[in-house]
């Protein structure tokens, strides 16, 4: 089993004011380098699920995909799709989903979510994208893009049989930050 990793980086972020969430400070840093940090010893290679200009992740070294076009109102399953296409041309045969807001996960992500597919549940919490796919259901997850208007992430990991796997912590280690008052607890 061999597994890729996709940031998923592209979301609107309209309660950070549209701001580029990626970017968003958190103890000086910004998110998406915690996100790395946490990755990088347990996966690669990695990719990032971003749209607009790719530049503004050049320091990071990674590759940046776009939505497909078919696919630009589809959600977070856009980049999804994106990331099965490039998983498959590095050869993984599992794309691991990570939200680009969710810097606290645990270090053992990659392990305890294998073998795939699965996905992160906390405290009865499924975390959708928080998921290990494989990379052989592109073509279905293409076709429930084009078909289904709903474009339901938990709707996806069912057609993909994704297994929960439940974690216990003290604290959400997929608490995502959403908002400015999201990282007040973490300043």
């Amino acid at each position: 089993m061999t597994i890729a990793a996709l940031i998923l980086a592209g979301g609107k972020a309209t309660r950070f004011g549209g701001a580029d969430k990626a970017f968003v400070p958190l103890h000086g840093r910004p998110l998406i380098a915690h996100v790395l940090d946490l990755l990088r010893p347990q996966v690669a290679p990695i990719a990032i699920s971003a749209n607009g200009d790719p530049a503004r992740f050049i320091k990071f070294g990674l590759p940046v995909l776009p939505d497909a076009p078919d696919f630009s109102a589809c959600g977070p399953l856009a980049g999804v799709a994106a990331g099965l296409a490039w998983a498959k041309r590095v050869n993984a045969t599992f794309l691991l989903t990570m939200p680009v807001d969710t810097p606290f996960f645990p270090a053992t992500l990659v392990a305890d979510l294998s073998p795939g597919p699965s996905v992160a549940v906390y405290a009865g919490r499924q975390h959708h994208l928080v998921a290990l796919w494989p990379v052989s259901f592109l073509p279905a997850l293409e076709d429930f893009l084009h078909r289904d208007a709903k474009y339901k992430v938990r709707d996806a990991l069912t057609l993909c049989l994704a297994r929960p796997v439940h974690f216990t912590s003290s604290r959400d280690p997929f608490t995502n930050l959403n908002s400015p008052a999201d990282l007040l607890p973490f300043g």
